[in-house]
């Protein structure tokens, strides 16, 4: 094809692009639904079918079930069809409408139900409909706690967005990198990044400008509203403008007014599909407690995993240290199924290896709370929480692993006996959640030889698993005494270094704690002094928000009525357990 072929083949697309906008635009308006409406659930046993529309040209699309029947650009029908979408979930039912309007949206469902695409699709119409380009700088910014939230949501931009024009691109990892990034910056139109990386660029990067910036998208709002990111949410917002369109999604949404008003909202539409529901977990999710000693857990794990090799399962632990710990102690056990770990101080690449071949094949996990937000990873059978999580909206993102997409899955939890009122508390939340104390316990022999297949001698005699090696080393010894005591007392060195460091940066932590809770406490007080003033002004909205408002519970609390266990005694006791076990591995 020619030039002037060209040429006139890109006016003609250009002339379709643009009716194709104007007849958007039009059907947006039309048929759009009223504020603070909710589509009806659609019935289970009735199967996905169309909501019948009323006649016209631009019907109404507020309560439509299929991705075909919202007011759509053809090239994201396509991408949705191509990468198998067909049918929405309710929070993208009742999001999505809304958002194509261009209302704030406050979206909580629970987890696996579909958010990432409640809020991918609005931001590509948002930019498709104004026409953006490369020339028009950064339009769309989706803001993760993590940057493995980060790159699924990226990944997810790509597959349902291969056929618009946009430039876009994951922003994470530390410093590695961003001077590569800051050529890019300013001919990106959407940027998923975390807030600190975002906050690097704004300080380093030349000319990085986000003043035309259409819209904001917060994912797992919750977190990022939260104390550990508060200088950087705010350093962020005062470098785009006020006038945008503002998307919140988490499991556990904020309603709290002083972090509403923070993001700059405009009469947010709250979408809380799940609200109604008996627990904040997915209905397919069967739950499971179990009372364990500290001492016995580790035994108790074990007995677990040799129970169900046939199962895909995620084991969440406090610290990168136990992670590290029992990952290394059980591989060289080999209980029959492949293991893997991932933490926090792992490289990006490695973590997105890992939950690459985790998604593929049945094996273990060992994780710290990294895993347990946002992640998609398929099939999982079982999460098990070896310690117990620090509040209710922890665990409900780890069990959030499992039972995705109405699928099944089951969860268990370990609980100390000094740690059973969080059991209460989780019926609080949930439904009655069984306690089950298996009596037989597959003990760890820290001494068995590996490998079970039986040898014999040229005379027929039955040779010990271990006699062949040791006859291939001569008469030395197979294990030099001398050597592991030294290597066990380089380790308990090292390992006594550690824990020093630990110790301050948990005592730091403990400090912060108790500093949030104060803030958070003083902040509950002032917006419920807030709440009766604007009860008596009579505005209708405000009290619908302060209705719906429910305090937050912390289990780190010395208070009566709270979890009493002290964690710097708990971390001892788990560290005491650990030098043990690593005793008898070298005895």
């Amino acid at each position: 094809m020619g030039r002037p072929q060209r040429r006139i083949a890109a006016k003609q697309s250009r002339l379709r692009e643009a009716d194709e906008i104007r007849l958007l635009d039009e059907w947006i308006d039309a048929g759009k639904p009223l504020p603070g409406t909710m589509p009806p659930l659609p019935s289970k046993s009735a199967g996905p079918r169309p909501v019948p529309l009323p006649a016209g040209e631009h019907p109404a699309y507020g309560a439509c079930t299929l991705f075909d029947e919202l007011p759509l650009s053809q090239k994201t029908k396509d991408g949705l069809r191509k990468a198998g979408y067909k049918e929405m979930s309710d929070i993208q039912r009742a999001a999505i409408p809304h958002a194509l309007c261009g209302r704030d949206v406050l979206g909580a469902a629970k987890t696996g139900s579909g958010k990432t695409l409640a809020f991918v699709i609005p931001v590509l119409e948002k930019l498709y409909r104004e026409r953006w380009g490369p020339e028009d700088g950064v339009g769309g910014i989706i803001l993760s706690p993590t940057t493995d939230l980060a790159g699924q949501i990226f990944e997810v931009f790509r597959n349902v967005g291969k056929a618009h024009t946009f430039s876009a691109g994951a922003i994470v990892g530390k410093r590695k990198g961003i001077e590569e990034e800051k050529t890019r910056m300013n001919y990106l139109n959407i940027i998923v990044c975390t807030p600190g990386r975002l906050v690097q660029h704004f300080n380093e990067t030349p000319n990085f400008d986000c003043s035309n910036l259409q819209i904001l998208v917060l994912d797992e709002a919750d977190q990022i509203l939260d104390h550990g990111f508060r200088s950087q949410v705010d350093a962020i917002l005062s470098q785009i403008p006020k006038a945008r369109q503002t998307l919140l999604f988490s499991a556990t949404q904020t309603k709290s007014v002083k972090d509403l008003s923070r993001v700059s909202l405009k009469d947010p539409q709250y979408i809380s599909v799940h609200e109604e529901a008996r627990t904040a977990t997915p209905d397919t999710l069967e739950q499971y407690a179990m009372i364990v000693p500290l001492e016995q857990k580790l035994n108790m794990l074990w007995s677990f995993i040799k129970r169900h090799l046939n199962s895909k399962t995620i084991v969440f632990l406090s610290s990168v240290k136990q992670v590290k710990f029992v990952f290394e102690v059980f591989k060289k056990l080999r209980p029959g199924i492949p293991l893997k770990c991932m933490h926090g101080r792992m490289h990006h690449h490695v973590q997105q290896a890992i939950v690459a071949d985790f998604n593929g094949s049945t094996s273990v996990l060992f994780s710290t709370d990294i895993s347990s937000r946002g992640l998609d990873i398929k099939n999982v059978d079982w999460v098990v929480q070896v310690d117990c999580p620090e509040s209710i909206e922890t665990y409900i993102h780890r069990v959030g692993r499992t039972a995705r997409y109405n699928k099944k899955g089951k969860a268990l939890i370990f609980l100390c006996p000094e740690e059973e009122r969080m059991l209460e508390k989780l019926n609080a939340t949930e439904s009655k959640i069984p306690i089950h104390i298996r009596k037989k316990k597959l003990k760890i022999n820290v001494h068995r030889p590996v490998g079970t297949r039986v040898k014999y001698d040229d005379e027929g005699n039955i040779i010990p698993p271990l006699a062949s090696v040791a006859e291939e080393v001569a008469l030395e010894a197979v294990v030099d005494k001398d050597k592991v005591s030294q290597r066990y007392a380089e380790l308990y060195k090292e390992m006594q270094k550690h824990d020093k460091e630990d110790k301050l940066e948990h005592k730091k932590s403990l400090r912060e704690k108790k500093l949030q809770k104060k803030l958070k406490l003083k902040r509950k007080r002032q917006e419920e002094a807030e709440a009766g003033s604007e009860e008596d002004s009579g505005s209708e909205s405000d009290r619908g928000y302060n209705a719906t408002k429910k305090a937050k519970k912390y289990f780190d609390s010395d208070d009566e009525g709270e979890v009493d266990v002290k964690d710097g005694d708990v971390l001892a006791q788990q560290e005491e357990l650990a030098l043990k076990l690593l005793s008898k591995m070298h005895s």
